[in-house]
């Protein structure tokens, strides 16, 4: 259960701002939301699948090293924070390819989900966290929070259009990543 809740707060907090979420929008403008989050939960529940076995492996491999890898975790976490600051946006060609796809909604939102998501910040997230919880709950909880914070992005978007406060969730959002990653370096380093 505290890999799930755990993974949920962390990958919500690690969308806030993220290109995924602008796609959410995107896609939302031409699809229905039903659809949208449909095609976003499949890409989602795949990828975090491989996420958290590549994350199981690694934190299996590495048992007797568990401080270290909190530690760099930690500082890992402490690099999603600076990422999260820098920003990340939607660029023009991705946005046409979300306005422009055809065929089935669901199949199309999730090939482009899948594809973004390779490599992205959540994605190392989720590996990250995986290391040192259970796969099974912080896959369920990634899951959940990816979907979650997508969902917002889907609602807040529909309701406010472009006066999105995107500042102050950059801000909000790679502070509580600052304060995970130095909670798991305090903790790896025997501090807590």
């Amino acid at each position: 259960m505290y890999a799930f809740l755990l993974s949920t707060a962390v990958i919500f907090v690690a969308e806030l701002g993220d290109k995924s979420q602008l796609m959410a929008m995107t896609f939302a403008a031409r699809y229905r939301a039903r659809d949208v989050l449909i095609g976003i939960t499949a890409a989602t529940a795949l990828v975090h699948l491989a996420s958290v076995g590549i994350g199981a492996l690694i934190g299996d491999a590495f048992a007797d090293y568990q401080g270290t890898i909190s530690v760099v975790a930690g500082l890992a976490f402490i690099g999603f924070a600076l990422w999260t600051l820098r920003g990340d946006e939607l660029t023009d060609e991705e946005a046409d390819k979300a306005r422009n796809a055809t065929g089935a909604a669901i199949l199309a939102v999730g090939v482009a989900f899948f594809l973004a998501e390779l490599g992205d910040k959540t994605m190392l997230a989720t590996i990250t966290l995986a290391t040192q919880e259970g796969w099974f709950g912080t896959w369920l909880g990634s899951t959940l929070g990816m979907v979650a914070a997508d969902a917002l992005a889907i609602l807040v978007g529909a309701m406010l259009g472009k006066r999105l406060p995107e500042k102050v969730i950059a801000y909000g959002a790679a502070t509580l990543f600052a304060l995970f990653g130095l909670l798991l370096v305090a903790d790896g380093a025997g501090w807590l």
